[in-house]
């Protein structure tokens, strides 16, 4: 088999990426769709719409006492949202000239106000194919169902994907050189756009792609992660889990990057239905993890991510979308008309540079992790060079999980769906969703190395059922849930049995939850000299500098090719004296396993009143090259710790509150957190640690630095009064089992030839 057409169609989807308290109010009848002479209104939940009026016309909202409750002004489409509108149900809407054309009561809901009555869930029947699902406010989403059988040959264990791509759009072929495939995998040829639709297919499962509201073909107007998008979320879970043909009348959400964060919003809500999650690649909290790491916007993939999916959000973002309403679809069409709408969440975001409770919680999962009530499988990798590492601080948060599994790597962002994290997938979904006996089909196993050499370049297999043997279900999810949830894979793309750089471990070990148990914090101090020892550095150390780079922002390690490919050709540059620093311990007489967030602990001061900072955490190997880690991010007036801070996570408030300056000509410590990794640091290694600002070590994130008049230069101390230091979280009594790795096939980790860098004496 060739890659063809299925090859480039499966990277395709390859490439693809709030706490809600209900308010004990008196539950109201949804406003489906109030029409008034000349337009159309329908009352949403804190939000008015309003379509088919005239385009560019002023409208005014009047409360119940005819007071003036807000005003706008409709887009080129004639389309107007109102937001953050106070629940009521004796709104009027009426346009601003005095034309006599307003229209009867409109109902605002509230968030706890809206739920309907469970008729309204059962009250929808699905078909496999393209449709709409309505949702409480009476808008209708896009959505695809794909079943692996004849309907009436169910029940079939269910998956819903749910995103802002095109996970409705209807299913299609893969491509010719995949037909002799389609009678025993018959999605290959009628597949789903979204990859966790074409894995569970492949193995035997139906899904549901829907898309959020305000795109593809959905009603609406889009905006990140509103409460209005949640709810749709909980209705599309119990109207898709009561349908006949869903197994247990419960399903799980699968996917990765877009989809899979998005099922940490949708499972916080706690809808019924909803069996378990099995998010990927995914962030932790919307800002700290990658909007703005450390208080620096990342312009490079976080605000190019959302103004791209803005883009699609706009009517008719999608070509699809044209091609259904050129076939007739007319709800298409009419649901394009408040997708001008959308909120300008870019603008959002650089309007609030601060954490703030109103804005930024509500989008941060780790503070609502612990409202998820069902079992969680999650996998991300360490350099992911999207959604980034900070995944990890998730682990800890799913206090009211029944079960979890955590799947953790070195490599980049779309390998959650290589076959060593595949396979615990399909077993944790054939526990929770399926409620079976976790099985491979022996058609399945054969075929699938031709699908990984498609998606990733080499033929790999898929691990061993571990399960393949049980006969009883309850026992099968009993030894499963005794097992250690926190699998960690060393050095994917190492394995020598296969293609260097391809997405596979050369070991792996478990560990009973994260921050792993035995975690010990080893701290190595700067020294003078540039070293990193165990020791405090002298009383008469003094300090080292380096200058602020505000070219540094906008350079990322480039790539040749592509950085999922098995072994990219990474320009990964050395460290540029004066505007670096770099520390170095001895020789390791034995190897060192990490696992975890790291804090490096600068005292420091500065020419300026401020300093963006980056940390980088390198192993400089005895064959003389230097392989990249991690790497952390820090506006040092953004130092400010929150109470949960640890010795090994300086975890930050971000509250504009918090924020302060650098005091001038004083020494102040600034605690920089290393973003959390798995490494082994081998025997004969030194571990290197260098300060400078932030950009050159990622392939897509690029930085907003701070601008000043004069480039300042910052200064770390290493003295006895102001003792910097880095602290790593080791792990003793690991066994490892395996030699050095090739430098260059370390998944998602550049290489380069060891440069020595003399550090800068502060004058």
């Amino acid at each position: 088999m060739n890659q063809g057409s299925a090859g480039r169609y499966l990277a395709t989807l390859l490439a693809c990426f709030t706490l809600l308290a209900c308010d004990p109010e008196e539950i109201v009848t949804p406003d489906v769709g109030r029409v008034s002479q000349n337009f159309d209104v329908r009352g949403t939940v804190e939000q008015v719409y309003i379509w088919n009026a005239e385009p560019e016309s002023d409208f005014e909202l009047l409360g119940e006492n005819g007071e003036l409750a807000a005003r706008g002004t409709t887009d080129y489409l004639g389309s107007l949202v109102l937001r953050e509108l106070p629940p009521g149900d004796g709104y009027r809407v009426q346009p601003s000239a005095d034309t006599g054309d307003y229209t009867a009561p409109v109902t605002v809901m509230s968030v706890g106000g809206s739920q309907p009555d469970a008729s309204f869930y059962t009250g929808q029947e699905l078909v496999e194919g393209f449709q709409y699902i309505t949702m409480r406010d009476g808008t209708t989403l896009s959505a695809n169902v794909w079943l692996p059988g004849p309907i009436d040959e169910g029940p079939y264990p269910t998956i819903v994907n749910y995103s802002g791509y095109s996970p409705s759009r209807p299913s299609r072929p893969l491509g010719e050189d995949l037909e002799p495939f389609c009678e025993n995998f018959p999605v290959l040829c009628n597949a789903p756009d979204h990859g966790a639709g074409m894995f569970a297919g492949l193995m035997g499962y139906a899904s549901v792609g829907v898309n959020v509201r305000g795109t593809g073909c959905s009603g609406g107007a889009y905006d990140y992660f509103e409460p209005l998008q949640l709810l749709d979320g909980y209705d599309v879970i119990e109207i898709v889990s009561r349908q006949e043909w869903v197994k247990h009348n419960q399903v799980g959400m699968a996917g990765l990057s877009y989809p899979g964060i998005t099922q940490l919003f949708v499972a916080s809500t706690q809808p019924p239905g909803l069996a378990a999650i099995a998010p990927m690649s995914v962030i932790a909290d919307s800002a700290t993890s990658c909007l703005a790491p450390g208080g620096i916007y990342n312009i490079g993939f976080a605000l190019a991510w959302v103004e791209n999916v803005l883009d699609k959000a706009q009517p008719y973002g999608h070509g699809w979308i044209e091609d259904l309403v050129a076939e007739g679809d007319a709800v298409c069409e009419e649901n394009q008309l408040l997708h001008d709408q959308r909120l300008d969440v870019v603008q959002k975001a650089y309007d609030n540079p601060y954490y703030t409770d109103e804005i930024a919680k509500p989008l941060d999962p780790s503070s609502f992790a612990d409202q998820i009530q069902v079992p969680v499988y999650l996998a991300g990798q360490w350099q992911d060079e999207q959604t980034g590492p900070h995944f990890a601080a998730l682990l800890d948060k799913f206090t009211s999980s029944p079960s979890t599994r955590f799947m953790v790597s070195n490599g980049v962002h779309p390998d959650g769906w290589a076959p060593q994290e595949l396979m615990e997938w399909k077993t944790f979904l054939d526990l929770y969703v399926d409620r079976e006996v976790p099985h491979l089909d022996d058609d399945l196993r054969t075929a699938a190395p031709l699908f990984f050499q498609m998606m990733f370049g080499t033929a790999l297999d898929l691990p061993e059922n571990r399960f393949e043997d049980y006969t009883s279900f309850e026992q099968a999810r009993a030894d499963f849930e005794a097992e250690n949830p926190l699998v960690v894979f060393f050095e994917s793309g190492a394995d020598e049995g296969i293609d260097p750089g391809a997405p596979q471990a050369t070991f792996v070990e478990t560990f009973a939850a994260w921050p792993v148990p035995e975690t010990v914090a080893a701290r190595w101090y700067l020294q003078p000299d540039g070293s990193l020892t165990g020791e405090l550095p002298p009383a008469d150390g003094g300090a080292s500098s380096f200058v602020h780079d505000p070219a540094a922002g906008d350079r990322v390690t480039r790539v040749d090719g592509s950085v999922w490919d098995n072994q990219p050709s990474y320009d990964y540059r050395p460290l540029l004296p004066d505007y670096s620093m770099a520390f170095e311990t001895e020789p390791l007489v034995e190897d060192r396993v990490m696992i975890g967030h790291g804090s490096v602990d600068l005292w420091m001061q500065s020419t300026a009143d401020d300093a963006d900072l980056e940390v980088n955490l390198t192993e400089v190997r005895p064959d003389g090259m230097e392989s990249f880690v991690q790497s952390g991010w820090l506006r040092a007036s953004h130092r400010a710790l929150r109470e949960d801070a640890t010795e090994l996570r300086p975890v930050k408030s971000h509250y504009e509150e918090d924020a302060a300056p650098l005091p001038a000509g004083e020494w102040e410590e600034v605690r920089v957190e290393i973003m959390p990794f798995a490494h082994i640091f081998r025997a004969g290694s030194r571990i290197r640690l260098s300060v400078d600002t932030p950009g050159d070590s990622r392939w897509e994130w690029r930085f907003i630095l701070q601008e000043y008049e004069d480039e300042p230069t910052h200064h770390v101390a290493h003295q006895l009064a102001y003792p910097s230091s880095v602290a790593l979280p080791w792990i003793p009594d690991v066994d490892v089992p395996t030699g050095m790795p090739d430098c260059t096939a370390l998944r998602g980790q550049p290489c380069r030839a060891y440069e020595p860098l003399e550090n800068v004496a502060m004058d």
